[in-house]
């Protein structure tokens, strides 16, 4: 392809809405183009990329033993009627009418499409299991798209659907696909690590999350460097607790003055004491009511974990401002704000992190103003709470497989797989007959990919001041060729050059635009081709021309031919 007769329009000035480095370089590169509030088009440059990348997720798709269909984006109310989820899914399911009054909405996802076709398809569990994949377009109505492709509300996703009839059959295909996905982002060159995640809205008894390194990633990725355990902070666990229980208390709880010691940090410093030593008091409004979370002092609470140990819908922190909501604190919890403890608490229930487990002495709040409690004990000076893992992992702690102190990464959501277990199969009575004639509902497995946030988040992890530095596999061009000047002979071999790229299958654009040869190298770096190759006078009269890789900038010089052979292997092992 010719850039003269291509459709580019590469900016100078970053768009003024653009956040977020994907968005700007993809923006400027003329990849994507803003329609609306997150929803974007792609230009052809950037939609070469997305075709890299489906036509990869394709290949191993098939690979794993998933077959490829197409589902409707518009789905009819009733599906999502039957499966629940059209009144708990909330506002980010666009709701639409068709001309008879009728409701439907733009699927953001496709599991109430997916389990009716199989339903009505499958009734043996001769015919299971069944894994069924589509690339297909989303929306969902999020409060406040951003990011470009990292946050839209229209998006590209490919998913996948498997029906099982037994658990250790989802088990087998869900270890087919976690591979498959690896295999994805492998050959996509992306440095990326599977992480234990949270289920979510989705629901389901396990789930996986790819996460894309990058620096500018919204999400924080617990990895140990040894086992490579891996999980998002929501889900990550470790053994930072001490493992010795101390001998049961034997000093009756004792009040502590602590006058203006509001928080945690007061009050390890009144007292003189780090604040691992104290426990920490955190009150979240549930369902059920008010609920107390106690934590090591030097701890933060994970909200994901504790409403998941609750099964609650609703979980708030209980906090606010002005003297109505310090009133309305103390009334629900028996406490003033800053001072609330367990010991006569009237919240509903408390719950506290296992690293408090064994220990005797706690320092708690008071239960009253400038008040703490030393030597509260558990079971004695009131009840003994519901244990679990409730804190958030950090940096440095130990491995709770092997020991080996964690690291903290930044990271992408690209991908996300879940045993869904038999959530819709039950709803919607998706059935089969096993080997007795008994009929159960199928056990389902889901799978997604995103296809645009995966390509961004490839500019997330690439680039430089200049622009992109694509991975050779999802590049929209693997060469661009440069011809500088107006010369007769450079305008001939760079044609050349271009052409017998072309024919040895190497993915090639040309620069034949009447431009000063700064402005095309700028171009080239902005777009961020893997490999350019220059053809100016200056050189071509030694007989040589020039190319140099993106990603390190290295000049090389040689024939024409040379430079054309050694580009071809350098892409061929690029692909790999």
């Amino acid at each position: 392809m010719r850039w003269s007769r291509y459709f580019i329009n590469t900016l100078r000035e970053v768009p003024a809405d653009a956040e977020v480095i994907s968005q700007r370089l993809m923006m400027r590169a003329g990849m994507i183009r803003k329609v609306a509030a997150g929803i974007y088009t792609y230009l052809p440059l950037g939609l070469r990329s997305i075709k890299k990348l489906e036509l990869i997720v394709r290949e191993e798709m098939n690979r794993a033993g998933s077959a490829e269909l197409l589902m409707p984006a518009i789905q009819p109310a009733e599906l999502w009627m039957e499966s629940g989820r059209w009144q708990k899914y909330g506002k980010e399911l666009l709701r639409i009418k068709d001309r008879h009054d009728r409701d439907f909405v733009f699927g953001p996802t496709h599991e109430e499409v997916i389990t009716d076709t199989v339903r009505d398809t499958i009734n043996s569990y001769r015919r299971l299991p069944i894994n069924l994949y589509q690339i297909q377009t989303k929306f969902r109505d999020e409060v406040r798209p951003r990011f470009g492709l990292m946050r839209g509300r229209e998006f590209i996703m490919k998913d996948a659907y498997s029906f099982h009839s037994s658990r250790e059959s989802l088990d087998e295909t869900y270890e087919t696909m976690r591979a498959a996905y690896s295999a994805v982002f492998h050959r996509c060159s992306l440095d990326h690590v599977p992480v234990e995640a949270d289920t979510g809205a989705i629901g389901g008894s396990a789930s996986h999350e790819f996460m894309v390194l990058a620096q500018s990633g919204e999400d924080a990725v617990v990895s140990c460097p040894n086992c490579r355990y891996g999980a998002n902070v929501e889900k990550a666990t470790s053994k930072f607790f001490d493992d010795e229980v101390e001998p049961p208390a034997s000093q009756a709880v004792a009040e502590v003055h602590t006058p203006g010691t509001q928080t945690i940090d007061d009050v390890g410093r009144f007292l003189g004491m780090p604040t691992s030593k104290l426990v920490k008091t955190l009150v979240f409004q549930a369902d059920e009511g008010p609920v107390m979370v106690l934590v090591r002092g030097d701890r933060e609470g994970n909200e994901v974990k504790i409403k998941n140990h609750l099964g609650t819908n609703r979980l708030d922190l209980l906090a606010g401002e002005g003297l109505f909501w310090a009133t309305e604190f103390e009334r629900q919890t028996g406490g003033p704000i800053g001072y609330c403890g367990p010991v006569g608490t009237k919240c509903a229930r408390v719950l506290a992190d296992h690293s408090l487990q064994g220990r005797s002495r706690w320092i708690v709040g008071g239960n009253k103003k400038d008040m703490h409690l030393d030597y509260a004990a558990p079971g004695r000076d009131f009840p003994e709470p519901e244990y679990g893992d409730f804190t958030t992992a950090i940096k440095g702690d130990p491995c709770v497989r092997c020991g080996t102190p964690l690291e903290i990464y930044r990271g992408i959501e690209v991908g996300h797989i879940f045993k869904l277990g038999t959530k819709y199969s039950d709803s919607m009575h998706c059935d089969f007959l096993d080997e007795s004639g008994e009929r159960k509902p199928m056990i389902m497995g889901c799978y997604g990919l995103g296809i645009g946030r995966t390509v961004a988040a490839a500019v997330e992890q690439s680039h430089d001041d200049d622009g992109i530095i694509w991975p050779m596999p999802i590049a929209p061009f693997e060469v661009v060729v440069t011809s500088i000047g107006k010369d007769e002979s450079v305008l001939r071999t760079a044609t050349e050059v271009y052409e017998n790229l072309l024919a040895a299958g190497i993915d090639a654009f040309f620069d034949d635009r009447d431009e000063r040869p700064g402005v095309k190298f700028k171009d080239a770096d902005l777009i961020g081709f893997p490999l350019r190759i220059a053809v100016g006078a200056k050189s071509l009269a030694q007989g040589q021309i020039e190319w140099s890789w993106r990603k390190d900038r290295a000049k090389l010089l040689g024939p024409p031919a040379d430079v054309v052979a050694s580009v071809i292997e350098g892409v061929r092992a690029g692909r790999l």
